[in-house]
């Protein structure tokens, strides 16, 4: 019997009340529903636990907890709980990351014990488009990456990864979990890039993928190929492909600092719908 407010595990059984909950906002909450719905709530295949919040014998809210600790439609009770028990369990997560307020809150309750961050980026805007911009053409040399070209695209990106985190996914342990993810996107088709000549011009993924909504994730173009309206037409084909194959709404966040990407997303045909928030450690 569930008291008045209860924070827990989520246990298998409590698959179809979390789906719930993350078909609130299936933008915001693709990234931890795409997992949910391949793995289920058992924390060794979803890769970390799933707390709930239940008020009134009803699940309110969820924070994904793994590598990424992750507020989803959370109140401000319910974050209160999830910092106390994040706070008695210990830091085990490499970052916060999720919808700007909540994730500002989480962090605030759980800085004085977890801080200094090594990087806080509080406002990253969150980007939509269901439809392709008619003013950018789609690069015809964009494609899926193939299962065999690992080799080819893997440089590329640890390259991204570490321009944008500001250190190297291969450190820790040789780079076998990130090798592994970039090799689950290319198995699944969700993988491109423009090639020429055997080096990578330009790479983006589809990162997370429900049938409501997919982010995309990732996006790189060669530092010597910058400037040259790249990443505008490569994205426009990954978005091509995103929304012909994939899901019939498209998103993906962005550093607000990154004033070149927001307006190059813009003209390709996404609009900012709010924001993220990450806090990485």
């Amino acid at each position: 019997m569930l008291t008045t407010t209860t924070l827990k595990v989520l246990e298998p059984g409590e698959l179809d009340a979390a789906l719930e909950v993350l078909d609130r906002d299936p933008v915001a909450n693709a990234f931890v529903a795409a997992r949910v719905q391949v793995a289920g709530l058992d924390p060794w295949r979803l890769g970390g636990e799933m707390w709930g919040w239940y008020s009134g014998g009803r699940l309110e809210s969820l924070c994904y907890a793994g590598a990424n600790l992750v507020p989803i439609c959370a109140t401000p009770e319910a974050i209160r709980g999830f910092a106390e028990r994040a706070r008695r369990q210990g830091r085990r997560c490499s970052s916060l990351v999720g919808p700007a307020e909540a994730t500002a809150a989480l962090w605030a309750l759980l800085e004085p014990a977890w801080g200094p961050a090594r990087e806080v980026r509080a406002h990253q805007p969150l980007m939509v488009t269901s439809a392709p911009s008619t003013e950018i053409a789609p690069d015809p040399y964009v494609r899926r990456i193939r299962k065999n070209e690992m080799e080819l695209i893997m440089p590329a990106c640890v390259a991204m990864f570490t321009e944008e985190v500001g250190i190297s996914p291969m450190a820790g342990d040789g780079g076998l979990l990130y090798q592994a993810r970039v090799a689950e996107l290319v198995g699944a088709g969700r993988s491109f890039a423009r090639v020429e000549n055997g080096r990578v011009l330009f790479k983006a993924e589809i990162g997370a993928a429900t049938p409501r909504a997919c982010q995309i994730q990732g996006v790189w173009v060669d530092p010597e190929h910058r400037g040259k309206g790249l990443s505008e037409t490569g994205m426009a084909a990954v978005l091509r492909y995103a929304l012909a194959d994939v899901a019939p709404v498209v998103s993906l966040y962005v550093n607000d600092f990154n004033t070149a990407a927001r307006a190059s997303y813009r003209r390709v045909g996404f609009e900012e719908v709010g924001a993220f928030m990450s806090v990485l450690f």
